[in-house]
């Protein structure tokens, strides 16, 4: 990478590792708190959910307020919105007021990575945007894994001490954003296709992003609760949690090659079943803080690889000037997934025990399975796949960074599915 390039990706990518950092912890130590407080399992649900409530509106919303006040004003503003946030949860326990304040946080993270990922748009063109993606997730998921794995030891400090160092690094967040280097980066309004055009389109990535969306959910905000019924302590709860996002950091790319040279279709079925097996050998055998450890890293590795294996699932047949579009419209489907999942699956681990988020998590994953087993039957893998491009959840405008040249090159030759606007599909759906 340039000097001139690492120049200006510089501040958003320090900005992100430090907001990440202590952000990444703090749906853990939400349901921890909530439950050593005698929550039950599903009010911590619909606290957690305001979280991923408040992600979906952001990325519906947030693009026009940074249009109307810039970028460099709007970062600061989301910025002290999440240190409020995080400093007013360690000042009180009450959980409507967590609800509201989890809802909060929420809808300005999604504006801290809106600004972050326009701006690494316009550190580069296409040409080089694999390369900033893989910073991308290097730091998004570096900065998870240590907040996760440094949660128990900020915990001893004292019972505020999380809150405080969370929303210290949020308020920090903002320095590399205002003192280096930098140039005003572009937004355009997002105009995602709509649930019924990706139905039209792409049924599978649809039903694969939103299945993603309620696992993903699930596991940053009640796995913590079912390791912490478990018998875990709060620095135990951290290290399991690390070796899950470690394990999404980690298995992703090779997954994402590996489905470069298989039927993509055949590849989700196959993670979709991991995660069932996975499940279940949580569930039904007794297992040493060792082994589950290893299943959390491999359940981590195939639940957070879905998402990327769906949307690129997706791209093998979508035409270039749809692939924006498409990708903004299925990370909308995975947010409402991410949305629903705590207040869905947290009544189940009410009625029937921790090990009722395992059971959802089968049966889930079990559907996605008999999903794309019919829709094997329905279409022939493409001749002529997009390539894998690793990814996290975005937020809509940095869904163009997984547009890359060579996906866009793979594109051209893709015959129009779908008209963008009136959503009539063809017969060749994905």
């Amino acid at each position: 990478m340039s000097p001139r390039l690492l120049a200006m990706a510089l501040a958003p990518l320090l900005g992100l590792f430090i907001v990440a950092l202590g952000n990444g912890f703090l749906s853990s130590l939400t349901t921890l708190r909530l439950d050593a407080a005698g929550a039950s399992a599903t009010m911590i649900g619909i606290v957690s959910s305001a979280y991923f409530i408040g992600l979906t509106l952001g990325a519906v919303f947030n693009d026009r307020l940074i249009l109307r006040i810039g970028h460099i004003r709007a970062y600061g503003s989301f910025a002290s919105l999440i240190a409020v946030s995080i400093l007013l949860q360690g000042l009180f326990y009450d959980t409507w007021g967590w609800f509201a304040l989890r809802l909060i946080n929420g809808w300005a993270t999604v504006g801290v990575f809106l600004v972050i990922e326009s701006w690494l748009l316009l550190a580069g063109d296409a040409k080089i945007r694999g390369r900033l993606l893989a910073l991308y997730m290097i730091v998004l998921y570096g900065a998870g894994v240590l907040g996760q794995a440094a949660l128990g030891k900020i915990t001893g400090l004292s019972d505020s001490a999380p809150f405080m160092v969370a929303g210290m690094l949020a308020s920090l967040s903002v320095l590399p954003i205002v003192i280096l280097p930098r140039v005003s980066p572009l937004l355009d309004q997002v105009e995602p296709l709509k649930p019924r055009q990706l139905l039209g389109v792409t049924p599978t990535g649809l039903i694969g992003c939103f299945g993603s969306g309620v696992s993903i959910a699930a596991i940053y905000t009640l796995l913590p609760l079912y390791l912490q019924r478990a018998g875990l302590d709060i620095g135990e709860v951290g290290s399991m949690m690390a070796w899950t996002i470690l394990g999404a950091m980690l298995l992703q790319y090779p997954v994402g090659r590996w489905s470069d040279h298989k039927d993509r279709l055949q590849v989700l079925t196959i993670l979709a079943l991991a995660c069932t097996v996975l499940s279940l050998v949580i569930v039904l055998l007794p297992l040493s803080s060792l082994m589950l450890a290893v299943l959390l890293f491999l359940l981590g590795g195939a639940v957070f690889a879905l998402y990327p294996v769906a949307v690129s699932h997706a791209a093998d047949r979508a035409p270039a000037e749809a692939l924006v579009p498409m990708i903004q419209g299925l990370l909308l489907i995975n947010s409402l997934g991410s949305a629903i999942s705590p207040m869905m699956i947290s009544p189940v681990m009410n009625s029937f025990g921790p090990s009722g988020l395992f059971w959802v998590f089968a049966l889930v994953n079990l559907c996605m399975v008999s999903f794309f087993l019919w829709r094997r039957n329905k279409r022939p893998a493409p001749s002529n796949p997009a390539p894998f491009t690793a990814a996290a959840t975005f937020s809509p405008t940095g869904a163009e960074l997984r547009v890359t040249e060579d996906l866009r090159q793979a594109a051209q030759d893709h015959p129009p599915m779908v008209d963008a606007l009136s959503g009539e599909p063809t017969h060749s759906q994905s």
